[in-house]
């Protein structure tokens, strides 16, 4: 920034100079509050973090500068804006959250200034305290506007993935008010039965992450049984549904878990690797018990997810641009309804994706999940 031309022909005022000059301090302090005070920034890498803070603070200088014809940070740029259309894309954040980083930038400002016994008059005061507050508009505006896009696009998924089965039912149906073959009966009867289970299925998917996006945990039905033989039925399932290749290894691990909702989160995560591994290569699910936890891998060859995807993969209406692009169905409920199974039973779910290694998903669960119904979920913690 101390390169700039609008510093070498000397349109900075005295103040706005001070506080280029202590520019990465400021950063540093803002750094530190918002990930001790946003649960969503905590572990949030640097450059996203960052996102477009130092391009607005550029514009914020140059508007507290009497002399450059900017009359606030927001005048005539986007830049608030992409922030908060950045924060709803790629990150958990709430609008809430996006308020909160720019008041901490504001204070972080202030006192930083203030230690370095830098003060602002009363004109560059309110120029500087409109900027925050136009920001702070703006980008909570665009943030909502981006998460009512998801939610557009969401519907609109569920609504065409909801017609299949429903269609499927319906021309059983009609079909079996045409026959008195039993055979053809039961055959038709059966593809009914099926349709209205995955109907079921989806429903229940969709209910349990609205109510874990509310910072609710879901009610487990905790019992006692193998998680071996659990991945097994759902394997041996799936390889007959998909009509893949999926191969079950690992130990035996009995502990306390909610059977059908591990089922479920299972089924979704071979699922997803079905839909998005390479056709040619199996499907590979490893269960391993250890210090009193196990972890349920599911791994798949083929493309991995884009890193700039692995932050929104787990939120709900979020769909990778594979998903989007490509002719795979999909409505983006699958691997934020895992994350809400394995947090509701106390533990995680995590991704480790690249092309050498291709792309696995794990579940990871504490033995007995009974002590943990009371800890908060992630998402309850910023309620």
């Amino acid at each position: 920034m101390k390169n700039t031309q609008n510093q070498k022909t000397g349109k900075f005022s005295a103040t706005a100079q001070r506080m280029l000059d202590l520019r990465e301090a400021i950063f540093s302090e803002w750094e530190k509050r918002v990930r001790a005070n946003i649960e969503h920034a905590r572990d949030l890498p640097h450059p996203l973090l960052i996102n477009t803070f130092p391009a607005y603070f550029s514009r914020l200088v140059e508007a507290v500068s009497p002399g450059f014809p900017r009359k606030i940070a927001t005048d005539t740029n986007t830049i608030a804006i992409e922030h908060g259309g950045e924060r709803a894309r790629l990150t958990n954040y709430d609008p809430r959250a996006v308020i909160a980083e720019f008041q901490h930038l504001r204070w972080a400002i202030l006192d930083v200034l203030q230690k370095h016994g830098v003060h602002f008059s009363a004109d560059e005061f309110y120029i500087f305290n409109a900027s925050i507050d136009a920001a702070i508009c703006e980008s909570a505006t665009a943030y909502m506007l981006t998460q009512s896009a998801f939610r557009e696009q969401f519907v609109a998924a569920l609504t065409h993935d909801l017609r299949n089965p429903l269609h499927s039912i319906i021309t059983a149906a009609e079909l079996i008010l045409r026959t008195d073959d039993p055979e053809k009966i039961r055959e038709l009867a059966g593809k009914v039965i099926e349709n209205g289970h995955r109907i079921d299925r989806m429903t229940k998917d969709m209910l349990d992450c609205a109510l874990f996006q509310n910072g609710e945990r879901l009610t487990l039905n905790l019992s006692c049984f193998d998680i071996l033989e659990l991945a097994r039925e759902v394997c041996e399932q799936a390889a007959i549904n998909s009509q893949s290749r999926i191969e079950l290894n690992g130990e035996a691990a009995e502990g306390w878990w909610d059977r059908d909702a591990i089922k479920r989160a299972i089924e979704n995560l071979i699922g997803n690797a079905v839909k998005y591994g390479a056709h040619d290569e199996p499907v590979k699910v490893h269960i391993s018990p250890q210090h009193e936890r196990v972890t349920i891998s599911v791994h798949n060859k083929g493309d991995p997810v884009d890193p700039e995807q692995m932050e929104s993969i787990f939120q709900v209406f979020r769909r990778t641009e594979a998903a989007k692009s490509g002719n795979r169905q999909g409505w983006g409920i699958g691997l934020p309804y895992v994350r809400s199974v394995a947090e509701s039973h106390g533990g995680s779910v995590v991704v480790d994706s690249c092309v050498a290694r291709g792309t696995t998903f794990i579940i990871d669960l504490p033995v007995d999940a009974r002590p943990y119904q009371g800890t908060p979920t992630l998402n309850s913690l910023t309620k």
